[in-house]
């Protein structure tokens, strides 16, 4: 059974022409059919039959084709100018849950001014040196375009906003378990825009892996992975902000001008970044686009959370073991982006 044979099983209500989508028991802001008591959404179980000015625009397609990533990113280009860096996660060396290599090659091509974007890792992979990291790509099938590795020359500071004034008014308690600036590589400058192009997956610290997480911990450099990541590498609610503190110093440099897509795909319990990783269960569901992160992660895990029980379990399991969930809820403590959204049909 395909995800659009699901969605119509659980009764979409189509509106606006078709273009707008509800469903019943599930709103339009969010989901409440997390078993284990903790919040996959915001609790609402009301159902949303029309649209808010108020609510983030999420676009929607279950054709994951290279035709139906270009129908996805057309919604929201008008974003983009300038020098344009699409940052994915480029995997492990023949890691097993890639995304096809044809939907970012076709999109690429679509997309003038732009280039691939990388850093190196922090833990022990060919990806932690440059050199080796150029080979992972091309062994990958990265070689149809420029990829800049942009911490190879070395790394620069952005601030995290509102997070030193937080400590200073005492609203941060703890300030030690949270970052002012990230070190990202010094090449971002030389973009003007950003597209994050996510696979969404489970993740080992994270719970999941969802845009946040791709620049959180994609865009910091090899340095500041590590200090994203904290001293003794703390797990759980600590790293969890630490991550989105670093994405919000990456969204606040280049403020309107990045945009976001999450392919739901290969959805393993496991990152890009374990070679290993563990086969996918649940069905592939689609092609998301938005240009609010919280929204499309949000969006993202709601729609995992639909899924039949049989095949979300472990993922859900994986979610909420590491307490995930807190990525979205400490988003939107921090004001980035609305997890209210519209899910639009395209």
């Amino acid at each position: 059974m395909n995800f659009s044979q699901h969605l119509s099983r659980r009764k979409f209500i189509r509106l606006a022409s078709g273009a707008i989508i509800s469903m019943s028991a599930f709103s339009l802001v969010g989901c409440s059919n997390n078993q284990t008591g903790e919040t996959s959404a915001n609790n609402s179980t009301e159902t949303k039959l029309n649209t808010s000015t108020d609510n983030a625009k999420v676009f929607f397609t279950n054709d994951i084709s290279p035709q139906g990533l270009l129908n996805a990113y057309n919604c929201i280009k008008e974003n983009l100018s300038g020098n344009i860096a699409i940052k994915l996660h480029t995997g492990e060396p023949h890691g097993p849950n890639l995304l096809p290599i044809d939907l970012i090659k076709n999109l690429q091509a679509n997309i003038p001014n732009s280039s691939i974007v990388e850093c190196n890792v922090l833990y022990s992979s060919p990806r932690q040196n440059t050199d080796t990291h150029r080979q992972v790509l091309e062994t990958n099938g990265f070689t149809f375009c420029p990829v800049d590795i942009m911490d190879a020359d070395g790394d620069i500071n952005l601030p995290v906003p509102s997070i030193q004034e937080r400590i200073n008014n005492g609203t941060i308690t703890n300030p030690e378990k949270h970052i002012t600036q990230v070190p990202v590589g010094s090449h971002l400058l030389n973009y003007d825009s950003m597209l994050v192009y996510t696979h969404f997956k489970g993740h080992a610290m994270g719970g999941f892996g969802g845009s946040l997480k791709n620049i959180g911990i994609g865009v910091a450099s090899r340095y500041g992975k590590e200090v994203v990541h904290g001293r003794g590498w703390p797990t759980g609610k600590e790293f969890l902000e630490r991550m989105v503190e670093s994405g919000y110093a990456i969204t606040n440099h280049f403020g309107n001008k990045i945009v976001y897509i999450n392919v739901l795909k290969n959805m393993s319990v496991d990152c890009d970044c374990d070679a290993h990783g563990a086969p996918p269960v649940c069905s592939d569901i689609g092609i998301l686009a938005s240009t609010d992160i919280l929204a499309i992660d949000q969006a993202s895990i709601d729609l995992v959370y639909k899924l039949p029980s049989n095949e979300n379990r472990d993922l859900i399991k994986r979610i909420e073991s590491r307490g995930g969930l807190h990525q979205l809820e400490y988003m939107a403590e921090l004001g980035i982006g609305n997890k209210n959204y519209d899910l639009i049909q395209i």
